[in-house]
């Protein structure tokens, strides 16, 4: 895995270089005083930079023709053949054929307003010599992550949060309301991290940081980039299906420029089965494939990989994901560095692994749920506003009736979703839409905190920031379907989604890329019609089609099988496992007296909560997991 790595010295004390072992450059300086290791350029951190393209001259960090600016550089700027085009007319010029380059130029050019030039995923910290200016910035969806901190009077930052920790002036103190987000949402949002006084820099946000030259310094945080959902676009369906392929044709054939082997990560859903498709349309040898499975058919989506595998005439490769798996557990939870409840985490590794194997860029289908409507949840909450119409005396009798739905039943069996609708649509929209996608609701986690740690909290409350984003987006006037999505957008995308697919990549040595998140491409889909994105569910017709356009698009280009199937998503039963293979380590992590998460919860609480799931009295499976994965956190980076 490569990080980054940026400081600034505020204590206008003069620096000496030194190497650092692990550092690839030597813009690392030691202050006189040997209170430990500052930069006043930057470096890349880690093993070594994962070189897509100009693997020779590419180094980093790189600088302009003077060294008056250089920059470290996480990502890829996709459309850096265009942009070294339109700066070389300007004047400058070129020593290598690497996109970072088109960073430090665009710079020149364009100053703080260069973010809005680059297409592609990006983290970069880039430093004006001149102008004594810290320059941090971040792709528009948050594909890269980017982590900053003030300590000992030196301002940090870096891609991985594991690069922060290693300077002696960063303390590791939990922020207590960082853990109640986590225990509802499964993430961390920005800006906040699991650390007091760390933070992650929100998507499609840039940093400026300007030493002073009375050794103080000036900081400011500002938006670059709003998704938009208005006004629609105004077109027939034709027309629609003809723009959404052009957009997201030249979306893969940006994707597909590097100077190392790449193929593709394979669900066998809609949108990886779309994306292979038009690879396949376009590369001139056979793509390279990649797909997970469990034994467990529930979760097993193979067969439907093998479809398109088949279809294509891919280089089709394959994996079955077993309980044993998790011994890899104790590893992600260091390459993740926060805690992280998204179980998935577990086959994604394991697929970018068998990909690593091949290739060393892979593109996936993610973004597709986010531009066309493709959870549950979203149909869901439309069902749930005609709901919410009828009489009140039958809306209780149906919510008495849903209780006596058992609580020990299976993820995804139809009882099961119908009780948990109907608990939840009586409920307002805002608080309907967080009781869906939380892990433990409030009155849930203030069962299971301790009297103390309730304390800590002084009344804070997690529910309070999708709230937020909700009412704000429903204030603008967007439609319910477009609501939805752009809060998760705003929240489920870049902090669960897009954390996920990073981590698990970057910790092969792979890179990701993703189509359906180019900008243009949401900006397209954003702006389309909401009949386009959902064919509407009622009460009377409960069946809907989610996707629409997109399936429209293809139906040409992918087995009928694998588009009008029901959404299976990337999941995981661990729930099963918890109860059996994995069952005597969840007891001992969470049950044991050397349990850490006594520290926050009670005892008695977390043992009938284990006692539960195991006698499928109720189905604890997420929460479980969650404080299973802080449990392992804990002894990773809180070490006594």
């Amino acid at each position: 895995m490569c990080g980054i790595v940026g400081a600034v010295n505020l204590k206008g004390r003069p620096l000496e270089p030194v190497w650092v072992e692990g550092m690839t450059r030597s813009l690392v300086h030691r202050g006189p005083d040997d209170e430990g290791y500052y930069f006043n350029g930057f470096v890349a951190l880690g093993q070594r930079r994962l070189a897509i393209i100009d693997l020779v001259t590419g180094r980093q960090p790189m600088s302009n023709e003077d060294d008056s600016v250089w920059v470290t550089f996480n990502g890829e700027i996709y459309n850096f053949q265009e942009l070294r085009a339109r700066l070389t007319s300007l004047g400058h010029s070129f020593k290598t054929q690497s996109d970072t380059e088109a960073i430090v130029h665009g710079y020149e050019a364009w100053g703080l307003d260069c973010v809005r030039q680059f297409r592609g995923m990006f983290a970069f910290a880039l430093w004006d010599e001149r102008n004594r200016l810290l320059f941090l910035a971040r792709d528009r969806l948050g594909k890269k992550p980017l982590y900053y901190t003030l300590a000992d009077g030196h301002f940090l930052a870096a891609s991985e949060l594991q690069a922060l920790l290693q300077h002696p002036g960063v303390r590791r103190e939990v922020d207590p309301t960082a853990l109640d987000d986590y225990l509802t949402y499964g993430y961390i949002p920005a800006p906040k991290t699991i650390f007091r006084g760390v933070y992650k820099l929100p998507p499609a946000h840039w940093l400026a940081l300007r030493v002073l030259g009375d050794g103080g310094y000036r900081l400011s945080v500002e938006r670059y980039w709003e998704l938009a959902y208005e006004p629609k676009l105004t077109l027939t369906e034709e027309e629609a299906i003809e723009g959404l392929e052009e957009v997201l044709t030249e979306a893969v054939r940006l994707r597909m420029i590097a100077d190392v082997p790449l193929g593709a990560l394979l669900s066998g859903g809609v949108d990886s089965s779309t994306i292979v498709a038009l690879m396949a349309r376009m590369a001139d040898r056979p793509v390279r494939t990649f797909s997970i499975g469990f034994d467990e058919q529930d979760f097993n989506e193979l067969a439907y990989a093998r479809a398109v595998a088949e279809r294509y005439g891919t280089d089709h490769h394959e994996m079955i994901v077993r309980p044993d798996a998790l011994e890899v557990l104790p590893k992600l939870v260091r390459h993740y560095g926060e805690p992280y409840a998204d179980s998935s985490a577990v086959p994604t590794y394991y697929v970018a692994r068998m990909a690593r194997q091949f290739v060393t860029v892979a593109l996936n289908g993610d973004g597709g749920d986010e531009c066309f409507a493709g959870y549950d949840r979203y149909a869901g909450t439309l069902l749930a506003e005609q709901y919410r119409q009828l009489p009140g005396w039958l809306q209780r009798t149906s919510v008495t009736l849903s209780r006596m739905i058992p609580e020990g039943l299976p993820q995804g069996h139809r009882l099961r979703r119908i009780r948990r609708f109907l608990e939840a649509a009586a409920l307002p929209s805002g608080l309907r839409y967080v009781r869906w996608v939380s892990i433990l609701p409030a009155e849930r986690r203030q069962e299971i905190y301790t009297d103390e740690f309730r304390r800590e909290l002084n009344g804070y409350r997690a529910e309070a920031w999708l709230l937020g984003l909700w009412t704000t987006f429903e204030q603008a006037g967007l439609h319910s379907l477009d609501l939805q999505l752009a809060v998760d957008v705003h929240s489920y995308l870049p902090y669960d989604l897009l954390v996920k697919m990073d981590i698990a990549t970057m910790a092969n040595s792979l890179e990701a890329r993703s189509p359906f998140l180019d900008h243009r491409v949401m900006e397209f889909c954003a702006r389309l019609p909401v009949h386009y994105k959902m064919k509407m569910p009622t009460l009377r017709k409960r069946v809907w089609m989610s996707k629409y356009l997109l399936k429209r698009m293809a139906e040409r280009l992918v087995p009928a099988e694998n588009l009008y199937r029901r959404k299976m998503g990337f999941g995981v039963p661990v729930g099963e496992w918890l109860r059996g293979p994995l069952r005597s380590w969840l007891q001992d992590a969470l049950l044991s007296s050397r349990s850490r998460l006594r520290e926050y919860f009670r005892a008695e609480v977390l043992q009938a909560m284990v006692r539960e799931h195991i006698d499928r009295r109720r189905d604890h499976t997420y929460p479980l997991w969650a404080l299973l994965w802080l449990e392992l956190w804990q002894r990773e980076f809180m070490k006594e």
